[in-house]
């Protein structure tokens, strides 16, 4: 690909909204492979995470933050700074919605803490091959009766409807100047932090409803062989021993699994062999640990 240096244009989108709108699968999307995880879970994106999407002479870095709710506990405050401060000092802000939930109690406050802010407002209405489309145009007329959006767009971002066209308009709404990233760079997260996160993600995939939301994994080691293959440790933290039962399985069996799919999503990722050994720890309160915070790139909050 040739890029016309004297002419490059480059700008920061955040993309907030409820949880399960479909942040990270429209990031994915958009930057052309995985780098969010996903899950039918609500909450399953902890922190900022940056895509880097280019379309012709403009680079895309797509912030994917946190789904903002009403917070309960100090892992909910952390999320919610987090989404909000994914938002700080970009060119514009896309609200995702969930075209077939429309305008509800989840949405109305991001609406409202929006309507204060600066930036530039784009609304999009994600999972439109699945709403039904009078209650779509319902439900568009009366967000953008809210807040007044600069532009609207539907899109799915699991079947790709509308994607070439929301990712030619964010382009054009690029400012001038340099990109900020290597061409070939996708993300800013590290290969530990990925290696933690699919791990999570298989956790969610697998477990459904039986395992509690409060999960977390912490890579302790990762390290390069000799032969080129890539060595990683991680521990499981659950914060009670029935959960730890829940992810071990019957003999061991559910972690096994658990362990089997990470390894084969990492090995496709980091195009080389991966050893992954997982073991699971109860640590009760662990979202009070100051340092599991940092460990998963979250602002320890009172």
């Amino acid at each position: 690909m040739t890029v016309d240096l004297t002419n490059q244009r480059c700008g920061v989108i955040a993309i907030v909204g409820a949880p399960n709108a479909g942040k990270s699968t429209l990031v994915n999307a958009l930057v052309g492979q995985k780098v969010a995880i996903t899950s039918p879970k609500a909450q399953t994106t902890r922190t900022r995470v940056m895509g880097v999407a280019i379309e012709g002479d403009a680079q895309i870095v797509l912030v994917d933050t946190p789904g903002i709710f009403q917070p309960r506990r100090r892992l909910d405050r952390a999320m919610v700074q987090a989404a909000w401060g994914g938002a700080q000092g970009a060119d514009l802000i896309a609200l995702i919605v969930d075209g077939k939930a429309g305008l509800g109690p989840k949405v109305e406050p991001i609406i409202e803490a929006l309507s204060g802010r600066s930036e530039r407002k784009w609304l999009i209405l994600n999972k439109v091959d699945i709403a039904a489309k009078d209650k779509l145009l319902v439900h568009t007329q009366k967000l953008n009766d809210i807040l007044g959006f600069e532009e609207i767009f539907f899109v799915s971002a699991s079947t790709g409807d509308g994607l070439p066209e929301l990712k030619s308009a964010f382009a054009a709404a690029m400012p001038e100047g340099p990109w900020h990233f290597p061409e070939d760079q996708v993300s800013d997260a590290t290969d530990r932090m990925l290696a933690a996160e699919i791990t999570r993600e298989q956790l969610y995939h697998q477990l459904h409803a039986e395992l509690p939301y409060a999960a977390a994994v912490d890579t302790e080691k990762y390290s390069e062989r000799e032969d080129g293959s890539v060595e990683i440790h991680q521990q499981i933290l659950v914060g009670r021993p029935t959960q730890r039962a829940i992810v071990l399985g019957k003999g061991g069996q559910r972690l096994k699994e658990i362990g089997s799919k990470a390894r084969a999503e990492l090995s496709a990722l980091l195009g080389c062999r991966v050893h992954l050994y997982l073991h699971v720890k109860v640590k009760e309160n662990w979202e009070e640990d100051r340092g599991i915070y940092r460990d998963i790139g979250l602002d320890w909050v009172e």
